[in-house]
């Protein structure tokens, strides 16, 4: 029987779980099968066309535990889509008429790796379900694990993806910070643009924690420093239809009367009306390899400030993003023991050549499992009928349907 040897490989944007979970599979492997060689591509995919690997010797064994305390990822990450022969071509990471697939799939067997983990959101975890499904019919002997990352929490049938609880946390601490500038001139109106492409579950547990974060605190009564300077006026998620002048009308009643609007809003809320509205008007929007749009491009904070500063005569109006400062975090208490569960099972999957994503599985009452990879995809939508939403925004008292 040939030697298994592992490799692993982090890709798309970062979450609070990266680092972590590649010290927790060095960790594991060297707990049950440290015979076992260790190798890791850098920057994704990327690393597999051009061959760039990491070989962990024993040293690295010793203080992988240390990554468990930072944020980003020691092996470096990009966004390769391995079927989009065309931009990887354009990239310089194939050569012309060579297929990526196939490419990569060498590139494994020349390398001797028998187990191969993802660690990535559904782009990367659909590009491992093609790399697997190209392994398998071609008679390559490879297992294919996953792990689920995105701050965004958008993966189906996953019920919890690792980095997100963290991203959540960090932003709420983020905003805490932010929400003082509605005391630096008057008639301020700030927004906090919080990631979700297609999915507001991150906006709407960033809310959450916030309000949790500013509930206990205690005031001077007089002081502009008060309970409704760190509120929240409004919440807009992807999920969410909501009428802008109706909502114009209740936030100007709220600048009337307190002198500031605090909203917060994901960068996927109304994206589909704004790329309309700008390719209408002939602007070529930006698509990355996956052919999703480009979102930094977009600006969808600055659209619900222009859309709402001058209704509401705001004498100052400011964006504020946390998405890159949440998502280099590094992972919390409770995303450190998800992370730890996921690892796990990732390695004994592995072990047992059973190809997959480790997650809870929706499909099958949030069981922890290996979830096939052909039940992985993108885009889940948050429930914004889940009881802890509807309190934040009972809070609020904003008025909202489902989009």
């Amino acid at each position: 029987m040939a030697k298994q040897k592992v490799a692993m490989l982090t890709a798309g944007g970062l979450a609070p779980c990266l680092s972590s979970a590649v010290g927790g599979l060095i960790e594991r492997y060297s707990d049950i099968a440290p015979e076992l060689e260790l190798i890791a591509y850098r920057s994704g995919y990327q690393g597999v066309l051009l061959g760039e690997k990491i070989a962990i010797n024993s040293r690295m064994r010793e203080q992988a535990h240390l990554l468990h305390r930072y944020g980003g990822s020691p092996i470096g990450n990009s966004r390769v889509k391995l079927t989009n022969a065309a931009d990887c071509v354009k990239r310089g990471l194939v050569k012309e008429g060579e297929n990526p697939l196939r490419v990569a799939a060498d590139k494994l067997a020349e390398d001797g790796v028998t187990i191969l983990h993802t660690i990535g959101g559904d782009d990367t975890n659909t590009t491992a379900a093609d790399l697997a499904a190209y392994l398998g019919a071609n008679g390559y002997d490879l297992t294919v694990v996953g792990l689920p990352k995105t701050v965004d929490n958008d993966i189906v049938p996953i019920r919890q993806s690792l980095g997100a609880w963290t991203a959540a946390e960090v932003g709420a601490h983020f905003f805490d910070n932010v929400s003082n500038e509605q005391s630096a001139a008057p008639r301020t109106l700030v927004v906090h643009e919080v990631m979700g492409r297609h999915c507001g579950w991150l906006t709407a547990a960033t809310a959450k924690a916030y309000v949790e974060k500013t509930r206990g605190n205690e005031y001077v009564d007089g002081m502009m420093m008060s309970a409704e300077m760190k509120g929240i006026d409004g919440i807009y998620l992807p999920e969410m239809a909501f009428d802008i002048d109706e909502e114009a009308e209740r936030l100007k009643e709220i600048m009337e009367r307190v002198g500031y609007v605090t909203l917060f809003v994901s960068e996927g809320a109304c994206l589909d009306a704004i790329v309309a509205e700008r390719e209408a008007a002939g602007e070529t929007i930006k698509r990355d390899a996956f052919g999703h749009v480009k979102i930094d491009t977009i600006n969808v904070g600055n659209w619900f400030q222009k859309q709402f500063a001058a209704i509401l005569g705001a004498e100052r109006s400011m964006v504020q993003k946390s998405g890159y400062f949440a998502r280099s975090a590094p992972a919390n208490d409770k995303d450190l023991r998800l992370i730890q569960g996921m690892v796990d099972l990732a390695v004994e999957s592995a072990l047992n050549k059973v190809s997959g994503v480790t997650g809870h599985d929706e499909g099958q009452n949030g069981k922890l499992r290996t979830i096939e990879f052909p039940r992985i995809k993108g885009g889940k939508h948050f429930d914004i009928s889940v009881k802890w939403f509807a309190e934040v925004m009972d809070g609020i008292g904003q008025k909202y349907r489902e989009a």
